[in-house]
């Protein structure tokens, strides 16, 4: 019954799912069409509402950017790859390869979304090379599902968002509200979030097992279709060679980076209310520099792990046009964003809220799917919202945090440097990845319901 079931929604999803960019497209016409009679605004404020969004993300673009491009470098790492490789060897069946590379992936997107990404998607194809009995899309699959733990985890923009205070004296997109820090003990690193976290991962490892398809409907690959190019470098010979390949020069940088990094974490009093996006990217360009040992062996490594950007480059404006119009209000203060999230707060109660809002969230996240972005939409109306019903901050910004990465799971534009790797299309595993989607919605909601109230 329920290989019937995710067969159908594989065989759905593969035939109605367009590409990550024209989906994208489709989502701003229908933002378009559907903003205007909840706002009250004609086409011409419409479309000025878009134009006047399309850039409104760039820095956050960049941030996120080199969040996917440091994680690559560093995973492409030669003592990352060796590990990988002796990883790839643990599971022994078709079936249990699936769970453990889901929980691999989940636990390296928790640490780092981008980095998860990529050790997920890398580890999937050196399993399917020792196991070609394996379904490969489904392991594929269960390497982006890993994804939808990453707003819970040390990347998450929202929460390390809550780190720092503007100019204002106020934390960003909170509506004036937040006018103290709220430290990752209390979002990330608190005992109700990781114990939702462990529950959504050992769960979900034994659904998608469930998933693995009879060996008559098994779609397997040739393992030499998945051996990787050997490229050969050069012997230095000349002076500027050797000096781009030194080590000296790369460990200089590090032990500055390190230095910088012991003096900020001992100056701010406590690692985990230290934590913020920057902060984390700077501690991955130092790792990725000493893994790679030479500057030169850098500069490759994320000239190839930028190519798996190439999605986030094209599709962030795009995003956050459909942004400007989700934001922008007519002429009697109402936002097609602000009409969504305040549908569910007129339905709220201390007690929902949350829920609520992590359902809010997975909606508003079809359209705009950025952390960055999802916070500036909701963060304004949420926040004071759940502070009028006397609802935690962290807890509010983690509901929205946690809606933000479940939609994910049909959402085809995070999935895009993971299928570069494998070399599948959007429509190859999103059917795997709607189970995932249902699963994750029933699991994460029951948790803030019954599972926050007993720590908060």
């Amino acid at each position: 019954m329920f290989k019937a079931f995710t067969n159908g929604c594989v065989k759905l999803v593969q035939k109605y799912l367009p590409d990550a960019f024209v989906f994208c497209i489709i989502l701003t016409i229908v933002v378009f069409i559907v903003a205007m009679p909840v706002t009250g605004m004609n086409p011409i404020e419409m479309a000025s509402a878009w134009g006047n969004g399309v850039w409104n993300l760039l820095a956050f673009s960049m941030q996120m950017a080199l969040v996917l491009v440091l994680g690559s470098a560093l995973a492409n790492a030669p003592a990352i790859k060796r590990l990988i490789i002796k990883l790839a060897h643990v599971p022994k069946k078709p079936v249990t390869a699936i769970g453990f590379v889901f929980v691999i992936s989940g636990i390296c997107c928790f640490i780092n979304w981008g980095f998860g990404l990529i050790i997920g998607a890398l580890l999937a194809k050196e399993v399917a090379k020792n196991l070609p009995k394996v379904d490969y899309r489904l392991i594929i699959a269960a390497a982006y599902s890993g994804f939808v733990v990453w707003h819970s985890g040390i990347s998450g923009s929202i929460p390390l968002g809550l780190t720092a205070l503007g100019e204002d004296g106020t934390v960003a997109n909170t509506g004036g509200t937040v006018t103290e820090i709220v430290p990752t003990s209390e979002t990330i690193f608190s005992p109700w979030n990781l114990i939702m976290v462990l529950i959504v991962i050992v769960v979900l490892a034994i659904v998608l097992m469930k998933m693995h398809p009879d060996p008559k409907n098994t779609v397997s690959i040739d393992p030499k279709l998945l051996a990787d190019e050997v490229e050969e470098q050069p012997i230095p010979k000349t002076p500027a060679e050797r000096v781009e390949n030194s080590m000296v020069l790369s460990y200089i940088v590090v032990i500055l980076g390190v230095v910088f990094l012991i003096y900020y974490f001992v100056s701010s009093g406590s690692i985990l209310n230290a934590l913020s996006l920057n902060i984390v990217n700077l501690i991955f360009l130092i790792l990725g520099i000493a893994f790679h040992r030479t500057p030169i062996g850098y500069v490759r490594a994320i000239g190839e792990a930028a190519k798996s950007s190439g999605g986030i480059i094209l599709q962030f404006p795009f995003y956050a046009g459909i942004q400007g119009m989700m934001v922008t209000a007519g002429a009697d203060g109402v936002s097609l964003a602000g009409a969504i999230s305040s549908f569910f707060v007129s339905i709220s109660n201390a007690h929902t809220f949350p829920v609520f809002c992590y359902l809010a969230a997975g909606i508003v996240n079809f359209f705009v799917p950025s952390g960055g972005g999802q916070w500036a939409v909701q963060g304004p109306i949420m926040m004071p919202a759940g502070a009028k019903l006397g609802v935690s901050h962290a807890v509010t910004a983690m509901g929205i945090a946690w809606g933000d990465a479940w939609t994910n799971m049909l959402q085809p534009f995070w999935a895009l440097p993971a299928l570069g790797i494998a070399k599948l299309g959007a429509r190859d595993i999103m059917g795997y990845c709607a189970i995932v989607l249902i699963v994750s919605g029933i699991l994460t909601a029951l948790g803030f319901l019954f599972i926050v109230p007993l720590f908060v």
